[in-house]
């Protein structure tokens, strides 16, 4: 009752009582509305894929003005209900404040994730679950035939590359880095799926990294707190880099404990910009 009361006394006028009368919304002042525009959007008709994909592009402010060429970073599973908007932001954030260099982030999205960031397998199980699985070497094609000329004959780039992706995406990152080293600069796999296939790819990056014979990129790797079927690939894909990656490969590996498959994204990838993008110090600093 003591509330109603309340609620009864502030709706009446202070002059003579009366119930105050809200202003209709016809009354309400215009109020000038424009889109916000985060990047474009492109469908790209792919030939290797058979059907038009959606690739997204994030410009640094001032490129338009700049004349200056910058690195691209393709982020994985680059929907706009994706990763896009959560990658671009870490960029965007990082120009804002200066920390890190200008970048053009590239969104490629996926569609069927299994069919095209995954390797295939010979489970039987993974396979009546996932039948089009196991099409990750057509997908990688996609994006070196397609994707990298489309950006690099519209965009000022500087050559200096980066691919992100987190689990099935971390997954086909290290794939990547391990069948085609030469597609990029540096990688990011964030709590890559290595389970897939009964860690078969973890197993065979021994054989992967002997192999290698041209410069050697960049390999950033980081896990959670996920158990020990994500945890004891990732310690047999690393005992291999110890062991077989060439002298110049600059990798490493971030234990997150305090994160979980969920939660280790944002900042896994805020640190590999700080470390990607770092800004030079200035002369005599």
């Amino acid at each position: 009752m003591r509330s109603l009361a309340l609620v009864l006394s502030l709706g009446l006028s202070m002059a003579g009582g009366a119930p105050a009368i809200a202003a209709s919304a016809e009354d309400a002042p215009a109020v000038a509305e424009t889109p916000i525009v985060i990047g474009r959007s492109y469908a790209l008709p792919s030939a290797v894929m058979g059907q038009t994909r959606e690739i997204n592009v994030w410009l640094p402010p001032g490129y338009a003005e700049s004349g200056q060429t910058y690195p691209v970073l393709y982020v994985l599973d680059g929907g706009q209900d994706q990763d896009f908007h959560h990658i671009s932001g870490i960029a965007q954030l990082g120009t804002i404040v200066g920390t890190t260099r200008d970048v053009i982030v590239v969104g490629i999205a996926s569609v069927d994730r299994r069919n095209e960031l995954a390797l295939p397998t010979d489970d039987a199980e993974l396979i009546s679950r996932y039948p089009t699985q196991g099409h990750s070497d057509r997908f990688r094609r996609f994006i070196g035939e397609e994707v990298q000329p489309f950006i690099e004959s519209r965009l000022r780039t500087s050559g200096e590359t980066a691919l992100m992706g987190e689990s099935l995406a971390g997954l086909f990152v290290v794939e990547t880095f391990l069948k085609e080293p030469q597609m990029f600069d540096a990688y990011v796999a964030v709590s890559p799926s290595l389970w897939w296939d009964g860690g078969q790819l973890a197993r065979q990056s021994g054989a992967h990294l002997r192999d290698h014979s041209n410069d050697p990129p960049t390999l950033i790797l980081t896990l959670g707190d996920e158990g020990e079927m994500m945890q004891a690939p990732m310690d047999v894909l690393t005992a291999n880099l110890r062991d077989h990656a060439l002298p110049g490969v600059k990798w490493d590996f971030t234990p997150r404990p305090a994160e979980s498959h969920a939660s280790i994204y944002h900042g896994a990838a805020l640190d590999a910009f700080r470390r990607l993008y770092s800004v030079p110090a200035a002369p005599g600093t």
